[in-house]
């Protein structure tokens, strides 16, 4: 498939802005089953100063200054995506994926090759996930049994996510601490992500957080409505000897070709659409729209 994403953000300042300085993680990543066919990044104002880098997890960052009064700014990237989640590997090899089970893959995650010592960086805390907590470890340690295999271990904690966390848009900020919402069960994709990293590092296993976008499809005869589709996130885990798997806790589901990936990091920190820093005085309201569709011509 090949989906046409536009991705706006837009912030309003109540009493201008004389300076900002932001960087914008939005161009879609190449990879296995996904190939990025187009991508535009429009910013208005026009920067005084823009450059593009590809950061330590491989993510394109867009780096831009606008060192003028301005009362309102908006970034919309857009970009055309070709998906084909048979054409992954995965898919070809998933008996070898399944294999491996979870004691083999903590042995093999002393190994050190370059694609192991990628990996280990994933194993460690990060800013906004600990892997100290008693109560995230004992939720991860149901799953996780030494003899069990790893991908199926990975597929059950993702379902006990979906089944005991109730997704509550508003409850949780970037600031909530994982250990409440462990405690309360609500949050968002973010939330219910860096929750399923947390277990997977709490018993020695390699974890990483992927950033992107998943098309909502509308009801059974009802046309799709613009803006309707958000970012989103997942989780992905390090199986040795065959490479990474993704996991969505929030629908449910291994992702497939309605998931399209932007960004991967440690934790949501690491990825987030848009951060700066801006100087301004009063309130700043901020809109973001997100619209995936199939493209009409490919």
């Amino acid at each position: 498939m090949v989906f046409e994403i536009i991705h706006t953000t837009r912030y309003k300042y109540e009493n201008g802005a004389s300076f900002c300085h932001n960087l914008a993680t939005l161009k879609p990543k190449n990879g296995p089953g996904q190939e990025l066919l187009e991508y535009n990044l429009n910013i208005s104002p026009t920067p005084n100063e823009f450059s593009e880098r590809v950061d330590f997890f491989g993510n394109t960052i867009a780096r831009f200054s606008i060192q003028q009064y301005h009362e309102e700014l908006e970034v919309t990237a857009k970009s055309k995506v070709y998906r084909n989640y048979e054409e992954q590997e995965e898919v070809s090899n998933l008996d070898k994926c399944k294999s491996v089970t979870v004691k083999q893959a903590k042995e093999l995650l002393k190994g050190l090759d370059d694609e192991v010592l990628n990996a280990k960086q994933f194993l460690l805390k990060s800013p906004l996930i600990s892997i100290n907590s008693e109560e995230i470890e004992a939720y991860a340690k149901i799953s996780f049994k030494s003899k069990r295999s790893l991908y199926e271990a990975s597929f059950e904690l993702m379902h006990r996510i979906f089944t005991d966390f109730d997704f509550v848009s508003g409850f949780t900020s970037i600031a909530t601490p994982l250990d409440e919402v462990m405690k309360e069960k609500k949050g968002v994709c973010q939330d219910f992500a860096q929750i399923a990293i947390a277990c997977l590092r709490s018993v020695g296993l390699s974890a990483r957080y992927v950033s992107g976008y998943i098309e909502t499809l509308p009801p059974e005869g009802k046309e799709k409505l613009i803006g309707t589709d958000a970012s989103h996130a997942w989780f992905s885990v390090y199986i040795p000897t065959f490479g990474w798997v993704d996991f969505d806790p929030t629908n449910n589901q291994v992702p497939k070709n309605q998931h399209i990936v932007v960004a991967h990091g440690r934790d949501y920190l690491d990825v987030p659409p848009l951060k700066g820093v801006t100087y301004s005085s009063g309130k700043t309201n901020m809109e973001v729209s997100v619209d995936i569709r199939p493209a009409k011509e490919f």
